[in-house]
């Protein structure tokens, strides 16, 4: 069935979390009571945290939903085809006021061993960072699983970590099975598979408000773990005003930075998937001969993949990172 709405956007599924901040609210305006808000579940069919849509003649309908009536006409048919009614992607905006946990993530076949699910690949684009504020991404050399055992058990792991201070615009690929967290003071958007499965092996030795600890999945981790060095864990790419950059691909998401000032004609006729845009500057109008919709700075916004071409304006500095499913 033809989908009738050429932009989707979806109600925010707000997170808190004990390292959570107030940049969300404050930065990205995202309306909560709540405190320590440190997560944005933007596109999300995590069981349980199923996005639901906020605007035009589909609103209130969910995505599983949307899936189940549109198949193909929403996500490609190639996407459709591999994945079903299953959305396979997971869009967050993040907002660390502490460190998070040092983690990573198992890859498909060990996460579907485990825990009936996909792994977890996933990438990072800085949006703001605080002065000093950093990422914790790999080790800084080829290391083995008892110098690992050895530095975690005397709460040394930072001592054989990669540590990168950030700044705004700053990429990172995170594959499955890579050391990872992200510093304080840093808020980021971030792309990934959907998964909800992560193994925590570090947290600070920090407690909640009733002094608990967090689980830590020590022996889960130790199989799951890429004990291999890079020289360079950041992506290095060059962007120009109104084109499309790619600035990481991989079997899971291609992910493209388009600096907008002005207008931009888009064509995906060549695409068998649907696009997310995330606004992480500025504000943009995308208008289609059916629909208009404004994106501001914290949004993101869906393009079914039965809509090809489509206009972007903006009449100031903005940005966008654009995603989408590569055929395989």
């Amino acid at each position: 069935m033809k989908i009738n709405q050429d932009f989707l956007k979806f109600t925010p599924i707000l997170k808190e979390k004990i390292w959570g901040g107030n940049k969300l609210i404050s930065l990205l305006h995202k309306e909560s009571n709540q405190k320590n808000i440190g997560e944005s579940w933007e596109i999300s069919d995590v069981e349980g945290d199923t996005s639901v849509v906020a605007n035009g003649q589909l609103k209130g309908k969910d995505l599983k939903e949307l899936i189940s009536i549109y198949k193909e006409s929403l996500v490609g048919k190639s996407v459709y085809d591999k994945f079903k009614e299953k959305f396979p992607l997971l869009i967050k905006f993040i907002d660390a006021k502490e460190a998070l946990s040092i983690q990573l993530h198992p890859h498909d076949d060990l996460a579907k061993e485990r825990h009936n699910s996909f792994g977890k690949t996933e990438m990072w684009y800085v949006m703001q960072a605080d002065e000093e504020a950093n990422l914790i991404v790999g080790f800084k050399k080829n290391t083995t699983k008892d110098e690992y055992l050895t530095h975690l058990n005397s709460k040394s792991l930072i001592d054989i970590l990669n540590v990168d201070e950030v700044e705004k615009g700053d990429i990172y690929f995170i594959p499955t099975g890579r050391v990872h967290a992200i510093g304080a003071g840093v808020l980021l958007a971030e792309i990934q598979q959907t998964s909800d499965i992560t193994y925590r092996i570090y947290d600070w030795d920090r407690q909640d408000d009733e002094g608990n600890y967090r689980e830590l999945h020590t022996e889960l981790a130790l199989d799951a773990i890429d004990y291999q060095a890079k020289e360079v864990y950041y992506t290095n790419y060059n962007k120009t005003q109104n084109k499309s950059t790619e600035v990481v691909t991989c079997p899971y998401f291609t992910t493209k930075v388009l600096p907008v000032n002005g207008e931009v004609d888009v064509n995906y006729a060549d695409i068998d998937s649907f696009i997310i845009y995330m606004c992480v500057e500025g504000s943009v109008t995308f208008s289609s001969n059916n629909s208009t919709e404004i994106l501001k700075m914290g949004e993101t916004l869906l393009v079914p993949a039965d809509v090809k071409e489509f206009k972007i304006n903006s009449d100031t500095k903005s940005e966008l990172l654009e995603v989408y499913i590569p055929e395989n």
